[in-house]
């Protein structure tokens, strides 16, 4: 009877247990199985239930296997936080009846912008071994659906490297998708004009890419001094053209009252068209009566050009004068790749951003209420060119002269956020402006980023009128690669609009723990017989003591 009671009360307490919320422990030292809190709260808002198509199935090798994995990890936790149901479905792309319908499948998924990886191996006799895998998932909220890549592809990275980023990132790319996809209402930035700055044609790439998330206007200031007020984040790229005491106010202001900018400017002045015709530019300093303000907010944009040994290649022709041209490829020491910063969430897991006539900054000013954090940076052998000076095609130095390039990591993108110093503290508001309010003489806590370089965020195009292309934005038409000149500018707008920490996912780091594969193809053997034969010598051995002990007690 007692035996009984025991029993009954066991079950109830079980019963009584299952009435409480489920809960779940992350005991890993790194946290990778723990949603942010920020996540949480995502996933608590939805009102409709999540479909979700993962393509990374089939014959995968360890580490997309490990990556498929760690996708469907993620989404048990979030099937486990969420207010709505979480359907995760799993397609094989490559499962198909013949040759034919498996083409036609991966075309299928190419059109819709699935594009596949090609995974090289060599098996066990050497021999090279292509498969195709689709590292994406699909994701269907109420009426809209959003693919997402899985695979980071970082220039410097190796495979296992590129794998580890792409779990790292994982929690940031589908909730960047869930962000997007429940979305109710539509912040806005703005791209400043008026002053020559890029037009929409030049930034079409970057402004497609943001207008997933914002909706984008541009226009000129005017006598306005509340027009900035509606926009999250302000856009000013390659002004050419000095800004007015009453546009400096408008901004400035804009900034007191908490509004975030993202600034793009040139430190010097280049004519490009003499450039490309007579191979000679003169190098002058840009005046864009922008120094005072951007020093009050504790940087300064130096007159200067910066050359560097890590750059792009172009073709240059080197035959003799006369001859068929002959075009080899040589490198453009005036158009470097800009070191990213692995700390920051901006810039972590970020490949090289390619930049056309640098310019460098320095911080300013005490530095009381600010934080600076450094996104962008030239290679430890640059070349510093100061105004006036020329720019002069013919005369190339070589890499390895370290007289020359005799400079190393001058920055050339700051993040700086804290609290600012009005321009305006200790002057008079100018008499032309419009709804005016009172003068702020120091802000609210916000953000803004200094780049001293314009072309960043220009896309090139091809072909004229209505024949055009634009080709994407960091793309390099002679290499082939693709930098990360537009991942940079996105993450840079969403980092200045984020107020809730959600761009912080990013910062997540898993450590990559290796295997030695020469190790396990030599001692595979040994591995694979321990691990079958061992449990049954074990099994054996206890049964062995068992009978023993057994047959021991029985005869006595």
């Amino acid at each position: 009877m007692k035996r009984y009671l025991i029993v009954f009360v066991c079950l109830a307490l079980l019963v009584l247990l299952s009435y409480f919320p489920v809960f779940r422990l992350d005991l890993s030292s790194e946290k990778r199985y723990s949603l942010a809190p920020v996540t949480e709260k995502l996933m608590q808002d939805l009102d409709a239930p999540l479909e979700v198509t993962l393509y990374l199935d089939g014959d995968l090798n360890p580490g997309f296997f490990r990556l498929r994995q760690a996708t469907i990890d993620l989404f048990e936790e979030l099937a486990a936080r969420s207010s709505s149901s979480l359907r995760l479905r799993s397609v094989n792309p490559s499962q198909a009846e013949d040759s034919e319908q498996r083409s036609a499948r991966h075309l299928e998924l190419s059109e819709r912008g699935l594009t596949p990886t090609a995974v090289y191996e060599r098996d066990k006799e050497g021999k090279a071994i292509r498969n195709l895998v689709f590292p994406w998932v699909e994701i269907a909220y109420k009426d809209k659906k959003i693919p997402v890549s899985l695979l980071k592809n970082i220039r410097t990275y190796s495979g296992e490297e590129n794998l580890n980023a792409s779990i790292e990132s994982l929690e940031f790319e589908i909730t960047d998708a869930l962000r997007r996809l429940s979305q109710k209402g539509v912040p806005k930035i703005a791209f400043l004009e008026g002053h020559g700055e890029y037009s929409e044609a030049e930034t079409y790439d970057i402004s497609k890419t943001l207008s997933r998330y914002f909706q984008i206007d541009r226009g000129r200031l005017g006598s306005d001094a509340a027009i900035l007020d509606p926009y999250q984040v302000v856009i000013v790229a390659a002004p050419k053209q000095a800004f007015t005491e009453s546009e400096k106010y408008i901004i400035d202001q804009y900034i007191m009252r908490g509004g975030r900018v993202l600034w793009l400017i040139d430190g010097v002045r280049l004519a490009r068209e003499e450039l490309s015709k007579s191979g000679i530019s003169p190098l002058m300093d840009l005046d864009l009566n922008l120094s005072d303000m951007l020093f009050r907010y504790g940087v300064r944009i130096n007159p200067v050009v910066l050359q560097d040994v890590q750059c792009v290649n172009l073709p240059i022709n080197i035959a003799p004068s006369g001859e068929k041209p002959h075009f080899e490829p040589a490198p453009w020491f005036y158009a470097p790749l800009l070191l990213t910063s692995p700390q920051h969430p901006i810039t972590r897991n970020l490949t090289e951003v390619r930049a056309d006539f640098p310019s460098s900054l320095s911080l300013v000013g005490d530095g009381k209420g600010l934080t600076a954090h450094l996104l962008l940076a030239t290679s430890g052998n640059t070349h510093i060119v100061a105004t006036p000076a020329k720019v002069d095609l013919g005369l190339q130095p070589q890499p390895d002269d370290k007289g020359y390039f005799n400079a190393s990591y001058q920055a050339v993108a700051f993040l700086l956020e804290g609290v600012f110093d009005s321009n305006f503290a200790h002057r008079m508001p100018p008499p032309d402006l419009q709804h005016t309010q009172p003068l702020l003489r120091s802000s609210k806590a916000t953000r803004q980023i200094v780049v001293a370089n314009a072309e960043i965020i220009r896309n090139e195009t091809t072909g004229l009128a209505s024949d055009s292309t634009t080709l994407p934005l960091g793309f390099d038409r002679y290499s082939q690669e693709l930098f990360g000149n537009k991942d940079f500018i996105r993450n840079a707008v969403l980092y200045l609009s984020d107020h809730d920490g959600w761009m912080e996912l990013r910062s997540r780091s898993l450590k990559l723990r290796l295997l030695n594969k020469k190790l396990i193809l030599s001692e595979a053997l040994f591995w694979k017989l321990l691990n079958v034969l061992l449990p049954l010598a074990v099994l054996l051995f206890s049964g062995l003591v068992f009978f023993v002990l057994r047959r021991k007690r029985f005869a006595s």
